[in-house]
């Protein structure tokens, strides 16, 4: 089984400036979305994406995230299973992205 690679928030920083081609798959409920989100994700709910994992593109790197890691990091591992191959959990979620990134987020 293929493992599933963690990237930090520095990480997903420096990507996002070198404009680096992945998909950041924000997997949180649509009221913390609503609340706050990362630029540019997609959105698909967790309890939703054994029905809506066709629609993210297997082609490009995957960042998936939610509030704290947890919840990504079991959407990545079914993602795996599903056949994805180039999969990341944002460790610590947007939590650790508004405190180590962009301290001026809303939080919760």
């Amino acid at each position: 089984m293929q493992e599933i690679h963690t990237l930090s928030v520095q990480e997903l920083k420096q990507w996002q400036d070198q404009k680096r081609d992945f998909i950041l798959l924000d997997v949180r409920n649509q009221d913390e979305v609503d609340y706050v989100k990362l630029d540019n994700s997609q959105h698909i709910p967790m309890n939703l994406i054994p029905i809506r994992h066709n629609e993210i593109d297997d082609d490009k790197p995957l960042v998936i995230y939610c509030h704290h890691g947890v919840r990504s990091y079991n959407v990545a591992h079914f993602l795996i299973q599903a056949g994805f191959e180039d999969v990341y959990n944002l460790q610590g979620g947007i939590e650790a992205w508004a405190q180590e990134i962009e301290p001026e987020m809303k939080r919760y």
